[in-house]
């Protein structure tokens, strides 16, 4: 199984964003050595507590710094932007750093309802063409649009730029099947949903026709992970990320506090049910433990590639997540 990483640059309580993009650099230099496949960068608007906004600044200075592992959006929220403009950014992408970049591609607005007004001046975005926008934005970069197009005498330059792996982001298995007809590849974010299943998937393998982008199917999966050299480590760890997908939960503002603080909290009954409901998208343990788990997953949905997000207070704690999971998988 390949591992690969979605890092979400989350800023722990008291640290400055500075402090978390230059984490990010270390992050992404430590696993380009370990040997993952990729690394992406996820896009939240009008967050304190998540640092990238602007994955493709990210994907440019992260594949600069690193020399093998494929580097790319999860995802860029496409509804904001014209095919064109994105079109233009991942051939520039590309054009700089051929066979590493990946275009993910999400459909959400990526951030609260006042942060999509304002990135649409005002505007009620329309939320029904993705996929027309997503095709767009592929002809845009093969330079493929048909004559009869609005489009068709627009170049996305650079002209002739290799072309990126291109995928489309899921959270509920609605997207899937379109993933396929467009040729690309699914990724689907367990961490959100839990709802993993093989029907998604093989309504993506079923209706998959090759595409320039993808010539056979490819299925990653997204987790939180947490890993220690002991079960009870991970634990004490993984207790941040309880919290604060508790209160992201009750729509409270969040932060990733302390494991300290985090088990001093005083939780509801409900709040505990809550949080047992949210290890369905979180794997927490020893890494042989979840590296089974892993392999389990592989089995039985005969997923190519997981994607791990590890979130922590600590910044070491998290970097030696991933050394220990590469360890055990790698």
């Amino acid at each position: 199984m390949k591992l690969s990483v979605l890092d979400q640059t989350p800023i722990s309580n008291g640290q400055t964003s500075h402090k978390t993009l230059q984490n990010t650099i270390e992050l992404a230099k430590l696993v380009d050595d370990l040997g993952y496949n990729r690394i992406w960068y996820s896009e939240h608007h009008g967050s304190s507590n998540l640092a990238s906004a602007s994955p493709e600044i990210m994907i440019a200075h992260i594949a600069s710094v690193t020399n093998q592992i494929r580097v790319g959006s999860g995802g860029i929220m496409l509804m904001h932007y014209s095919p064109l403009k994105m079109a233009e950014v991942f051939k520039t992408l590309t054009t700089l750093y051929p066979n590493r970049i990946d275009f993910g591609v999400g459909r959400a607005p990526g951030g609260d309802r006042f942060s999509t007004l304002s990135l649409h001046e005002g505007r009620q975005p329309n939320v029904f063409n993705s996929y027309d926008k997503l095709m767009e934005t592929m002809m845009f970069m093969t330079e493929t649009m048909p004559t009869d197009h609005i489009y068709s005498r627009t170049l996305a330059a650079p002209a002739g730029a290799p072309l990126p792996e291109v995928w489309l982001l899921g959270s509920s298995g609605s997207s899937a099947a379109q993933a396929g007809r467009f040729g690309i590849g699914y990724s689907f974010a367990q961490f959100i949903s839990g709802g993993l299943s093989s029907s998604m998937l093989d309504a993506y393998r079923d209706n998959f026709t090759p595409s320039e982008f993808m010539p056979s199917p490819q299925i990653n999966v997204g987790y939180f992970v947490m890993v220690a050299e002991t079960a009870e480590e991970a634990e004490y760890h993984a207790a941040s990320l309880d919290l604060n997908l508790l209160f992201l939960d009750k729509g409270m503002p969040f932060q990733i506090v302390s494991p300290e603080e985090a088990l001093n909290y005083s939780y509801t009954e409900m709040d505990k049910i809550q949080i047992q409901k949210n290890r369905k998208r979180f794997l927490v343990g020893s890494a042989k433990d979840v590296a089974n788990t892993l392999r389990e997953h592989d089995e039985k949905f005969g997923i190519n590639e997981a994607v791990i997000g590890t979130i922590s207070h600590s910044h070491e704690a998290r970097l030696q997540s991933y050394r220990l999971l590469a360890k055990e998988l790698l």
